[in-house]
């Protein structure tokens, strides 16, 4: 059913406002401040230990819990977006999903990987295809390559407007970390919000019900 909901949105189309999407996400991080900025200090410290003192464990890390980790954003985004109460334990939501969003993040990863090795554009094309592919994942009910190819499709439709938005996050995000990395403790959330908002604006009639 969502195939032919999501074909149908990708058909008449849709846009966006960055500036607008970015604000709100910042109205959704101000409700969950402390938490939010809790949570990412959290995964900070976890990359950032385990680069110093173990540093053969990094790709273990990468692979297997920071993926679980930040999804944990897109769980407390909607709650929120539904005025549903938030504690500090739903950012540990992602873990519900373990396999799926592992699975999207190392097929993704390689993809794109494989993508940039091989011509570059193909790379960046799908690095910013796959933005909503952990969403459609576990919003949406599908497994990893559905999620990777619906997330795909229907981002192409307005595909450079989306990366222009990925510049956009990867510039404040090298600001946040330039702050001695406590700015990422507010862009680092705001990044996921906004994405969750976004996905939501786009897939609502898709997924409702």
């Amino acid at each position: 059913m969502y195939q032919e909901k999501l074909a149908n949105i990708r058909e008449r189309g849709y846009d966006f406002d960055v500036v607008n999407i970015l604000g709100r996400a910042w109205v959704m991080y101000k409700k969950q401040a402390i938490n939010s900025a809790a949570f990412t200090m959290l995964i900070i410290s976890l990359a950032l230990l385990t680069k110093q003192y173990l540093p053969q464990a990094q790709l273990a890390v990468s692979v297997l819990l920071l993926p679980a980790l930040f999804t944990g954003f897109y769980i407390v985004a909607n709650k929120l977006n539904n005025d549903q109460p938030v504690h500090y334990g739903h950012f540990y939501g992602g873990f519900s999903f373990y396999i799926h969003v592992v699975a999207i993040w190392m097929i993704g990863q390689l993809l794109t990987g494989i993508g940039l090795l091989l011509l570059v554009v193909p790379g960046v094309y799908l690095m910013v295809s796959y933005n909503f592919s952990v969403l459609m994942s576990i919003f949406g009910g599908m497994n990893f390559w559905q999620a990777l190819e619906e997330s795909r499709k229907l981002i192409t439709v307005r595909w450079f407007k989306f990366f222009i938005l990925t510049l956009v996050f990867i510039g404040i995000n090298i600001l946040g970390a330039l702050l001695y990395f406590l700015g990422l403790m507010i862009t680092i959330p705001i990044t996921f919000y906004a994405t969750y908002i976004l996905f939501e604006d786009i897939t609502k009639d898709a997924f409702e019900g």
